[in-house]
C-alpha cells in the first residue's frame, strides 16, 4: 500500500556527528538582527538629516553608524544620501518610524545584553518621541 522511504531523513539528529551545514549561534543571530534594525534606523536618520539638518541628528547618525560597523565586524554601513526631499515622507511619520525602529533595536539589545546599543536606542527613542510630539523639526 505504501512505498518504503528510500532516502535518509533530513531531520536526522545523530549524536556525535558534525552537522552538514553551518549553524550560527544565538549571539550571532542577534548581532545580525540588531545590525539590521540599526541600519534601518540609520537610513531614516539620514532622511531626517536631509530634511532638517542639525548637529543633533548628525551626531546620532555617526553613533548609529559606529555601532552598525562594530556589529558587522568593522564593515561600514551603506549610506545613501537623500537627493529629493520633496518625495520623502512627512517629518512626523519619519520620526514615528525612527522611534519604532529604535524600540526594536532596544529590545534586541536588551536580550543580547549590549549596554551601549541599549543606551543609544533609548536616547534615539526619546529624541524622536519628543520631535514627534512637538510636530516640528529638531533644533539645529
Amino acid at each position: 500500500m505504501y512505498e518504503p522511504i528510500r532516502t535518509k531523513s533530513v531531520h536526522s539528529t545523530t549524536a556525535g556527528r558534525a552537522p552538514e551545514f553551518p549553524h550560527r549561534s544565538r549571539e550571532e543571530e542577534l548581532d545580525i538582527q540588531l545590525a539590521g534594525h540599526l541600519g534601518a534606523l540609520l537610513a531614516v536618520t539620514d532622511q531626517l538629516r536631509a530634511l532638517t539638518p542639525g548637529a543633533e541628528l548628525d551626531t546620532a547618525a555617526e553613533r548609529i553608524a559606529a555601532q552598525v560597523a562594530r556589529l558587522r565586524g568593522g564593515e561600514v554601513p551603506a549610506r545613501v544620501p537623500v537627493v529629493d526631499a520633496a518625495e520623502s515622507a512627512p517629518l512626523g511619520a519619519l520620526h514615528r518610524r525612527a522611534h519604532a525602529l529604535a524600540g526594536r533595536a532596544l529590545v534586541v539589545a536588551a536580550s543580547r545584553a549590549d549596554t551601549a546599543v541599549a543606551i543609544l536606542s533609548a536616547e534615539m527613542m526619546d529624541l524622536h518621541a519628543a520631535a514627534s510630539e512637538r510636530g516640528v523639526a529638531l533644533a539645529p
